[in-house]
């Protein structure tokens, strides 16, 4: 776990306008600056990054956080490569505490094979670019193969040499353990004697999806009948190959624009598809896709168009697979290319455009294809045939998502049709492997879980109130809403003698119940831990920075504003108690004027204004949770004198109206509101 004293260390050092600007061109407008949204296509700018507040906004998408949230969004990284990310651009060294020594020790192991890759792709390639057997043997294979010298860089492709121990003897030079270069994969120890793995051998590195490497793919260039024509890094504590998409890393933005992501075989069809533009291709390395795979391809976007040999093999290889695919709320098509074409050399012998006018023409949907295919195997075996509904009726149970409900009925009207059976028929036997899979889900469920389930569902048939009634006492949250806001913006300023502003709400909020919005109250929560244990003044980057992400797009969406503000809303403003929005983007060059026009009075009033505005928003915001807790009262105090009561009991609770009523009276009153009688 990356330690906080890190973090904090990030942030100190981290610019916004740095990291947001190495991604897409920034006009500063005001003390903002605007770009084109790099989450959807716009021809208008709409996305600002407010340098102040350390956050950025997308006023078209909706879209919205922190630096580290939009390295996330942006590149796809979790937090903890975003923070890793972070600290190699800005040359904070990561402090990490562990709960174990083995943890430790398996996160050092992991550091130590990243360090080894590097080196390894780097010698690699050196070789390839460098030295004559690399040109001779290695480069004109790439060459011959169509690849130009930016694709070969672009991929880091390297060599091998025949020598049976060139990358040892470079490797032990450079003091790396034999130990660890074995479990890498690099070399190993052969009667006694350390050796290369991949000599003779052209490299493909393979990297994550922020760029490092995890291991090779190597290909031997010889024929030979002992050696195997491919061999790839054995797995370890970076390299785990149910989790690796080869061309991941190349193709994460292009699949996310292109909102599709296209799956192919092997390296060189992936590396070809990229040089002839269609850049948001990867490769599964030829085994069945696995559900982190298909999690990964998600990340960027929902649709996967598997481009295979039109062969029995590539039929076979490209169902394995699909149910998971399903599963996981994929939309999958597939493209069988023609016999003796895979998409390297259909690519190269037809060129881009006409691959691209292929996969348009040709593409099937997944699950009519595979019907198609099992009823040409059932033939007429009644059997075969029934084997084939039921099988195509769990498949179609797996689109379980409720969105994808129309998706789901639309399969069985096509399916019923093609397997010349009834509708209802299918949808019955659909219906069934669905219940059976939530009955299996049930099973698994703790007892305390599927109870508290059960509760929830019933919560709303025990509400009494009426919708407008309801909006009232639960969903107007903006007044709790400003008071979270206000937390962010003033909670440290000074209230009263010595009494910070946080304090003063602290007290006045003893009483939770006040706060229904559970993100409110969940910041409320999190700042008064921070107020008991943080030694030094608490900062709205404390809850911008959060490692929680709700926390964080919640601190966000509280402090950003469409709007700067103008001069003459300055003074209307004070003018105003109750609710008002705190529009101070254009703060710093107001100042600047004022110091130039050379008139302390003026200044001196500026710099006071805020201040004491804030403390009006406090009382403001604090009173109208109060009154909506009247109302609430009066709400409850009003149907329960609807029912049956005696005199006394009927008193107690008009003496109880008359008393809830005039201290709202009170309140509004003090407020500067109305309210009706």
């Amino acid at each position: 776990m990356i330690s906080t004293l890190t973090i904090q260390q990030i942030q100190n050092r981290a610019d916004i306008l740095d990291v947001v600007g190495n991604f897409i061109k920034l006009k500063r407008r005001g003390t903002n600056y605007l770009g084109l949204c790099p989450f959807h296509n716009e021809k208008t700018p709409s996305f600002t990054v407010s340098p102040s507040k350390e956050i950025f906004k997308c006023f078209g998408c909706g879209k919205s956080g922190n630096l580290i949230s939009f390295l996330m969004e942006h590149e796809k990284y979790s937090y903890v490569e975003a923070i890793r990310w972070l600290a190699n651009r800005y040359g904070v060294e990561i402090e990490e505490t562990f709960a174990s020594d083995e943890q430790r020790q398996q996160q050092q192991q992991a550091d130590s094979l990243y360090i080894i890759n590097q080196f390894a792709q780097q010698w690699f390639s050196e070789q390839l670019l460098n030295t004559e057997e690399g040109k001779d043997i290695a480069w004109s294979y790439f060459r011959e193969r169509g690849f130009t010298d930016e694709t070969i860089q672009k991929f880091q492709l390297g060599y091998s040499p025949e020598q049976r121990d060139a990358f040892t003897q470079a490797a032990v030079e450079k003091q790396f353990n034999k130990e660890l270069l074995q479990k890498a994969g690099l070399i190993s120890n052969r009667y006694d004697q350390w050796l290369d793995n991949y000599r003779g051998r052209v490299i493909f590195p393979i990297h994550n999806h922020s760029g490092k490497v995890l291991g090779f793919g190597a290909r031997i260039l010889k024929s030979s009948e002992k050696a195997s024509k491919y061999i790839n890094t054995p797995e370890n504590e970076i390299y785990l190959k149910s989790r690796i998409l080869y061309g991941s890393y190349f193709a994460r933005q292009a699949m996310d624009k292109a909102d599709e992501c296209l799956l192919v075989e092997g390296y060189t069809d992936v590396i070809s598809m990229h040089q002839a533009g269609l850049e948001n291709t990867v490769a599964s390395g030829g085994t069945a896709l696995t559900p982190d795979q298909l999690r990964l391809i998600r990340k960027y976007t929902d649709n996967l168009t598997i481009l295979y040999d039109g062969d029995a093999a590539g039929i076979k290889a490209a169902l394995r697979g699909m149910d998971l695919a399903l599963e996981e709320g994929l939309n999958v098509q597939l493209v069988l290319l023609p016999d003796g074409h895979d998409p390297d050399s259909y690519v190269r012998s037809m060129g881009t455009t006409a691959l691209q006018e292929y996969i348009r023409l040709n593409k099937k949907d997944i699950i009519l294809f595979q019907l198609e295919v099992a009823l040409q195997d059932a033939g007429l075996d009644s059997i075969r045939k029934s084997a084939v509904v039921n099988r195509i009726a769990e498949t179609i149970a797996r689109i379980n998502k409720a969105e994808d409900f129309t998706r789901q009925q639309d399969y069985i009207r096509q399916c019923s049709s093609l397997l010349k059976i009834d509708e209802a028929g299918l949808q019955s036997l659909v219906n069934k492997y669905i219940r059976d899979r939530i009955s299996l889900i049930e099973k698994k469920m703790p007892f305390e879980e599927a109870k508290a389930f059960e509760q929830n569902a019933q919560e709303g048939e025990r509400n009494e109130y009426d919708e407008t009634t309801f909006q009232l006492l639960f969903k107007d949250d903006l007044q709790e809403k400003e008071i979270a806001r206000i937390l962010l913006e003033h909670g440290m300023r000074t209230w009263e003698d010595e009494k910070l502003v946080a304090d003063y709400i602290f007290e006045e909020l003893l009483d939770e119940s006040l706060i229904d919005n559970p993100s409110v109250l969940q910041l409320i929560q999190f700042y008064r831990e921070l107020r008991q244990e943080k030694t030094t003044p608490i900062s709205r980057s404390d809850f911008v920075y959060h490692a929680d992400p709700e926390i964080s797009r919640f601190a966000v969406s509280l402090l950003q504003s469409p709007y700067e503000e103008s001069p003459r809303w300055r003074n209307s403003a004070t003018s105003h108690s109750g609710f008002q929005p705190r529009l101070f983007e254009q703060a710093y060059a107001d100042v600047v004027k004022l110091i130039q026009s050379e008139n302390p009075e003026d200044l001196q009033k500026y710099l006071l204004m805020e201040e004491d505005k804030s403390l009006e928003e406090v009382q403001s915001a604090i009173s109208y949770l109060k009154l909506r807790k009247i109302k609430r009262m009066i709400l409850e105090n009003q149907q329960d004198m609807e029912k049956e009561h005696n005199p006394d009991e009927f008193r107690i609770l008009h003496q109880t109206h008359l008393h809830l009523k005039q201290m709202e009276i009170s309140l509004t009153q003090s407020m500067g509101s109305a309210v009706w009688k």
